[in-house]
């Protein structure tokens, strides 16, 4: 099928098949995609953490708006962004990009140094809203791989940040948590979208030539 096709088939679930889970196989698919997603200056400045354990999610839903998605669906991607920039974690990223390429440490240094001075001169917040941002790519492309393998997903930003930053310890890690991907099955009793037609605007209002 076609990207546009498998994003009409696409809906965000409503309600899961908690008997039915996505393979490792496929899992893997979805978060090779999240990490090939392109990220501001190459930096990819977040991590997506994996929550299959039942117990843990059912920590998890406290605040969430949706708790028996979270409780039944097969896995929780969790994208969480650094809490901030700096000159070390930049340095390590383009060591990495060095090494990898077999170039020697510090080839990138003059580009480097332009966006250590640009993020230094910024405050903390303003560094986590611009590396949140950068979640949003890898999401929206792990939601059509799924969609291409015919796994149901649901985005979610409604749920409490503290309770999953503090259930997966991610301030130890430098991390906050920004979105959830809920990944699995849907049921199709359950689910009341599963019979709707997909509705969005249409697309000579959606457009705006100029």
């Amino acid at each position: 099928m076609s990207l546009i096709e498998n994003l009409n088939w696409r809906h965000a679930v409503k309600a899961y098949d908690s008997s039915k889970k996505v393979s490792q196989e496929d899992l893997n698919k979805i978060l090779e995609v999240a990490r090939l997603a392109p990220t501001s200056s190459g930096l990819q400045p977040f991590r997506v953490i994996v929550v299959e354990d039942q117990a843990l999610k059912e920590k998890m839903v406290k605040g969430a708006l949706n708790p028996e998605v979270m409780k039944d669906c097969s896995q929780v991607l969790v994208f969480a962004a650094w809490d901030s920039y700096s000159d070390e974690k930049i340095d390590k990223v383009y060591d990495h990009h060095t090494d990898v390429r077999e170039l020697p440490r510090g080839r990138f240094g003059s580009y480097t140094d332009q966006i250590k001075t640009l993020y230094n001169g910024q405050t903390a917040e303003e560094h986590f809203a611009h590396t949140a941002r950068q979640t949003y790519i890898a999401l929206g492309l792990a939601m059509a791989q799924a969609a291409e393998l015919k796994i149901d997903s649901t985005p979610a930003e409604g749920f409490s940040n503290d309770v999953v930053d503090e259930m997966l310890g991610l301030k130890e890690l430098g991390l906050k948590s920004v979105t959830l991907l809920y990944l699995g099955y849907r049921d199709l009793e359950k689910d009341y979208l599963s019979h709707m037609k997909k509705v969005r605007i249409p697309m000579e209002e959606f457009i705006i030539s100029k």
